[in-house]
């Protein structure tokens, strides 16, 4: 049995099922995910309930089983990545993770599609939205079928209201978002640009775009999910430095995408490297 310790808005929720999912459908075991951590964490909440996800919750008796003493005890002197409890050592590729086998917790972020690309197939098909749009929704997706939608999305939120995350993440210039748009516009013909942000308000007053727009507005963050799908419709991206459009743009399967990402992911400086997947462009 793998367990996957969940924490994190939906984005990081996302990486650590998807890197969990290849571990356990490689070695032929169940999969369950340890929600716990959202009794204390109250920035975000459980959120992949919506999703199509082939896991069930762990026990009480099962999460303790995996982390106890005696289980530590035995594995203390194997390599980390053989351990009943896998932590994750560092941000970047760890293709020792893959080497995982048996029973483990895995606890980590594991962000990048190198944990699960093997298996990417499976993750697409997992990751599908279980739940119907409703009308608003259905209407938006009608839009951005007909026309060259391109997601924008401005993370702030706790980025910019909670200290601690300001301190870790930061948030993306006004200068990035100009760069970005400039390029798909040179790229793509009648571009339309669809902007999703946990501050709307803030966006249409700072952020000027000189081509359609479109503020996408009724999904509380109740129906995130609603969101991501909307963003993986669209046919080009630009993502900020947030998981979760990281996923709205990986989530579209098109090959033709152009998917633009901030170089600088983190306040300070860290090895993301591992992070954008191949053709996506950095600025």
């Amino acid at each position: 049995m793998v367990i996957v310790r969940l924490i994190g808005g939906l984005g990081n929720q996302l990486f650590q099922y998807a890197a969990a999912r290849r571990i356990a459908h490689k070695n032929g075991v169940p999969l369950k995910i340890d929600i716990t951590p959202f009794s204390e964490y109250k920035l975000h909440k459980y959120s992949l309930g919506s999703f199509n996800i082939a896991a069930s919750f762990a026990t009480p008796a099962e999460i303790a089983k995996a982390k106890g003493v005696w289980h530590r005890l035995l594995s203390r002197f194997q390599p980390y990545y053989l351990r009943s409890i896998v932590k994750e050592q560092y941000f970047h590729f760890d293709s020792n993770i893959l080497k995982v086998s048996g029973n483990a917790y895995l606890d980590g972020y594991w962000q990048t599609e190198k944990y699960f690309q093997d298996i990417e197939a499976l993750i697409r098909n997992e990751l599908a939205i279980k739940i119907k749009p409703d009308s608003e929704n259905i209407r938006i997706a009608e839009g951005i079928a007909t026309s060259n939608a391109i997601s924008l999305h401005v993370r702030r939120g706790d980025y910019v209201n909670n200290s601690k995350t300001n301190e870790v993440h930061g948030t993306c210039s006004l200068a990035y978002y100009r760069e970005a748009t400039e390029i798909i516009a040179r790229k793509i013909p009648n571009p339309h640009f669809f902007i999703f942000s946990d501050d709307p308000v803030w966006v249409q007053q700072n952020l000027k775009i000189e081509y359609a727009t479109s503020y996408v507005t009724n999904n509380d963050a109740d129906k995130n999910y609603e969101d991501l799908r909307l963003m993986s419709l669209c046919k080009h991206h630009i993502i900020a430095n947030s998981s979760f459009s990281w996923w709205g743009a990986w989530l579209n399967p098109s090959s033709e995408k152009i998917v633009v990402a901030p170089k600088k992911w983190f306040a300070n400086e860290n090895n993301v490297k591992d992070l954008f997947p191949q053709g996506w462009l950095t600025l």
